[in-house]
């Protein structure tokens, strides 16, 4: 089974149920369904920033397992992760390999390998 994720509860989302359980699960190749992406919102964009330990070690997994990371653009460009502007912007002092969009473009980068379920945490 194929999963995607979308971070977008407020709190401690990302650094707690990305970092404590999906991540480490995924480090060890043990979490039982094949990531396809994931999509952060609002704070949760912070695990992303360069220099971030959860972050830099997402970024490490998503190479290797070919996962999308992708934050949304607005929600990043507010907290200071990209440059440009809405619809139109790149990231900027994230880890490796992180895109910046909107749902059209998550939509777009999953339609060649699509999840079976997105997973909203």
């Amino acid at each position: 089974m194929k999963v995607a994720y979308i971070f977008s509860t407020s709190g401690h989302t990302a650094s707690y149920k990305l970092g404590k359980m999906i991540l480490p699960q995924l480090e060890e190749r043990r979490h039982g369904a094949d990531v396809v992406g994931m999509m952060f919102f609002d704070d949760n964009n912070y695990i992303l920033r360069a220099g971030d330990p959860i972050g830099e070690r997402l970024a490490v997994v998503a190479k290797e397992l070919g996962i999308l990371l992708m934050m949304c653009d607005q929600c990043a460009l507010e907290r200071g992760l990209a440059e440009g502007e809405p619809g139109n912007c790149v990231p900027s002092g994230t880890v490796e390999g992180v895109r910046v969009g909107c749902f059209p473009d998550l939509y777009a980068a999953l339609a060649p390998n699509p999840p079976d379920q997105v997973i909203t945490l």
